[in-house]
Formats: structure tokens, sequence, C-alpha cells
């Protein structure tokens, strides 16, 4: 009797564990019932958010895990939790511009960037009729964006093959009336990363290089000084692509150039100058270019009052025929009039011509609109040299998602140099003649056109949002070596951020696209498998033990009786 029984539960237990394996691979199937056809992977790059004096701007939000929806669903349809997405090719800015000022719901937004505007992109001077209409359609997509609050997360990404193919199908489903939810299906886009965090204590750095001119014997009055000046950070809607490649890249990259031809004039005491040339590579620019107004406010009071005039250099990347001179000082003031007649003498030499453009500063006002204001303030007289005819606004155009490698053409860079470096050796060594070119193209000083597109890709492909920059980030620790191979007494001045600013982290995800079956699908399946495995168990238990165990297993136990004795 007792053999029987252990008989009987070794048979259960053997039936049991028979069916573990099925009951594991059940599970398995379940699991992949809507994760079976995920998994593409799409880098994205959310839109900036930060606070001015407490007053938010930019997307409030970074995770998402919605559905797709586009621009071809019904109107009026609820989109709170769908991710819209909107390929610039077909923005329609006046729908996205109601969108947000009306603040309707929305569960995310995705804008999807052609490849042409993908930092690194070479290809300079390229720029077609249809580039151009998408460079002005994305810089209206940015001021509304990046001066809005967003109450919905907000990422770009750039077109592939995965992410067409998606946006095909859900323009079908959409354009058919069946926007994808949980009931219907279709693709569900995530993001999973950790709120955003406020940017603690956010510095911009300023560099510093210094070339000594040649005193004469006996002399004892300190040299006058030139400088040379550029703001190398950027600002744009999607830190992580703000790469600014002509706002202000090519200004940084005439700098450089031309710190390295004067190092060479500079390096024999035959050719060193009456005059000290000093360089810097100033951060704060979109912010009011507050680094370039620490910078000469921590200078001493007497090399401040040495200099002689100052030339800002701002976006000289992208021009043909001319450039503007903009100044403080009225143009008929003596020294402005020298300067300009200067600079006016090398262009016509070079076969261009140079405008001036005078705009007066209004001291009450702290906004400046260029660079060199910061140096009118102080009562040092200077000018900026752009392609720019107007100053941009705070907060734009200082390298929007426009600009990139393309934009800019290095030719324009190596004439802008040339205006430069030509014009300051007239006037330190007074060479008031035309037709004299110390910086031939056939000599020994000419500007070096590699050096010029080296720096102008290294630029083109690193992005420079001051707040978003460490104090040893490797580009600012690349731009102070280059300045000391051409310069000497190369310092760095670290600078908080104006306190009014605040800036948050989070600036580039991964974006992971499932294509999602419907719940009915989902429910269909389920049934369909289990009703297989069913079956498939109740064979290999008739076969393997016989019927009466597979009817034992789902008898009821009979009670057990206690016998009273």
């Amino acid at each position: 009797m007792v053999d029987e029984k252990k008989s009987k539960q070794r048979h259960r237990v053997m039936v049991f564990e028979s069916m573990y394996p099925i009951v594991a691979l059940m599970l398995i199937l379940v699991a992949c019932v809507e994760l079976c056809d995920a998994a593409t992977v799409v880098d994205v790059y959310r839109l900036i958010q930060y606070d001015i004096s407490g007053v938010p701007f930019g997307s409030r939000f970074s995770s998402l895990n919605h559905h797709a929806a586009s621009l071809s669903f019904q109107r009026g349809a609820d989109l709170s939790r769908s991710v819209l997405i909107l390929p610039l090719r077909e923005l329609d800015i006046g729908f996205v511009q109601d969108y947000i000022s009306q603040k309707q719901s929305l569960g995310g937004l995705l804008i999807l960037l052609p490849q042409t505007f993908r930092p690194g992109n070479v290809g300079g001077g390229s720029l077609n009729s249809e580039n151009d209409g998408f460079r002005k359609l994305l810089a209206q997509l940015e001021k509304i964006l990046v001066h809005g609050n967003i109450p919905f997360p907000v990422y770009f990404a750039f077109e592939n093959e995965e992410t067409d193919a998606m946006l095909a199908d859900v323009k079908k489903n959409d354009a058919l009336g069946q926007q994808a939810t949980a009931t219907t299906g279709g693709y569900k886009l995530v993001i999973s990363v950790s709120e955003p965090r406020k940017i603690a204590s956010p510095t911009i750095t300023n560099i510093q290089g210094w070339l000594p001119g040649l005193r004469a014997e006996g002399d004892s009055n300190q040299l006058p000084t030139i400088a040379v000046v550029a703001s190398y950070d950027t600002f744009g809607a999607a830190p992580a692509l703000s790469v600014g490649s002509d706002s202000n890249g090519s200004g940084v990259v005439a700098l450089l150039e031309v710190a390295r031809l004067f190092s060479v004039l500079y390096s024999n005491p035959k050719t060193r100058g009456r005059y000290n040339l000093l360089f810097a590579l100033t951060s704060g620019g979109p912010y009011n270019y507050e680094g370039t107004q620490k910078w000469l406010k921590s200078l001493d009071q007497r090399m401040r009052e040495s200099i002689d005039y100052a030339i800002c250099l701002n976006s000289v990347g992208s021009w043909d025929s001319e450039l503007l001179i903009h100044v403080s000082k009225p143009p008929d003031n003596a020294y402005i009039k020298q300067i300009f007649e200067g600079f006016s003498n090398v262009a016509e030499d070079l076969g261009f011509q140079v405008a001036l453009k005078h705009k007066k500063i209004n001291i009450s006002n702290s906004r400046v609109a260029w660079e060199h204001e910061q140096f009118s303030r102080l009562r040092v007289t200077a000018a900026t040299i752009s392609e720019l005819s107007t100053p941009p606004e705070l907060l734009e155009n200082a390298g929007s998602l426009s600009d990139t490698r393309q934009l800019v053409n290095e030719d324009a860079i190596i004439k802008g140099v040339k205006l430069v470096a030509e014009s300051l050796a007239k006037h330190i060594y007074g060479h008031q003649g035309k037709d004299i070119k110390i910086f031939a193209d056939d000599s020994s000083l000419a500007v070096n056109p590699f050096y010029v597109r080296s720096w102008l890709d290294l630029l083109s492909q690193t992005p420079r949002v001051a707040p978003f920059l460490s104090k040893n980030e490797p580009l600012i620790m690349a731009l102070k070596k280059e300045l000391e191979d051409y310069t000497a007494e190369v310092s760095v001045q670290h600078e908080s951020l104006d306190g009014s600013f605040t800036f948050y982290d989070s600036t580039k995800a991964s974006l992971n696209i499932y294509q999602v079956a419907s719940v009915t699908f989902d429910l269909l399946l389920l049934l369909v498998l289990g009703s297989y495995l069913i079956v498939l168990f109740s064979f290999l238990v008739i076969t393997t033990r016989g019927l009466d165990d597979l009817i034992s297993l789902f008898r009821r136990p009979p009670s057990r009786k206690v016998k009273m004795g």
C-alpha cells in the first residue's frame, strides 16, 4: 500500500516536472508579445531648458512613453498621449506656433532634421535653394521653441531609414483615422531618462595670449596694444547640436590664424613691431558678452588704457563681396576714420569691399548688441568685423541648428584673415601705400588653408554651450594650447555666469522605437498559444502516463478522514 502511494507521488512529480519547460515557454512568449518587434534605437537631442530670473523657457520635461502620431491625424484629435513626429521638410510653422501658443496638450514632439544639418558634415559653401529654405524655416522654429515655455518633451533627431519607414506607417494609419493607441497598436516611442537637474554654478572661461612688441632702446614708455578678440561659445535650441560653425566658429578660426601669422613676424626682433598684440578668446557671448566684460575688468588699468584699439571678429564665414565694420563712435571721429580707411584700402587690394556701420550705445542700458560695445563702455576704441548687418537678439543666432559646417566657406574666412592681418600690419609698421602685401600667398607668411580647414572642421563637430562646458573641457584645453604655441604669457580666467541664468542638464538621449500590436491581437495570440500548449501538454501526459493520470491532475483529492480513537 505504501509502495503504491509512493509510486503515484513519483508519477505526479514527473508530470509536473514535464510541465516546467512548457510553462516557461509560455511566459517567454507572453513577455515577447509586445516586445518582439522592438528595438530600433535612435539618438535624439533635447530642446534646451533654462530660466531667466526665474521665468521658465524651453522644454520642461524629458521622459517619453507614448504612441507616435503625424500631421496626417484628424484635426481635433486628442494628442495628449501621443508623440507628434514633424519632419522639417513638411513643417507647418503656423500650426506649431498655434499649438504652443494655445498651450494644447501634447505627449511629446519629435522634429526630424535632414542629414545635411548634422554637425560635422563637410561640404562648405554647398548651400542650395532647398537648404536655404530649410535654414530659414528652422530659424523660425527655433525662435518659437527657445523663447517659449513648452510643457512637454521636445526632441530633435536626424532622418534615416528607420525613422522614414516608421513615419510612413504612422502617416498611413493616421490618414485612415486609425490613431495609434494601446487598443489599436502602432509605434511606441520611449525615452527613459531621469528628470532634468539644475546645473550648479555654471562657469565661463576666457583665454588670453600675448605677443609683446619691441621696445626701443632706452624707451621706458609702455607700448601701445592692439587687441584681437572672438567669442567662442554658442547657444542654440539643442545644446548637444549647437556647434556654431559660422557664429562664431569662423571668428575663432580667423583669430587663431592671425595669431599664428604674427607669431612668425614677432619671433624675429628685426620684424617685431612696436605694438603689443593681445589675443582673447572669450566666453559668454550669447549672454550679453558677459565673458568679455569680466575679462576687460580683470585687466590691469594700465594695460586697458594701453589698448590702441580692439578688433572683434564675429561671423566671417559665409559672405561673398562685402564685410561690415560696426562701431560705436561716430563715423566722423578722426581715429575711426583712420582705422576704417586702413581696412578699406586693404579690402580694395584684396578685391572686395568693407562698409562702416555706426550704432550708438546706450550707457543706461546694460544690454549690448555687439562685443565691441563692452570695450566702448570702458572708453576703449573698438570695432566688430562681421558679415551680419544687424546684431543678433539676445540668445539668438549664436549657434543655431542650421549653423553647420556646410554653411561656412573657408575661402571667406581666409579673405577675412587677410583683411585683418594686412590691416594690422600696415598700422603697426606704418605702411600707408597700396599693393604692399606682407602676407602674400606665395610667401612664407601666407595664410595656411589647411590650418583654417582643420580648426573649422573641429569646431563644427564640437558643441560649445558655455554652461555645459567644464573648466577642463578638451576644447578649452586645445584652444589654450594653440595660443601657447603662438603667443606668450597665456592665461585662463574662470568666471561664474550671471546668476539670472539657470540651465538644466539632460541634453541627449536614446529613443527606443517599438512596433507594438493591438490589445485585440495580443489577446487572440495568447488564446491561440494557450490552447496549443494545453493540447500539447495533454497529449504528452496521455502518451507517457495514461489518461488516468491526466484526469487525476484535475480531480479534487478526497478529504482525509481522521479516526477518532
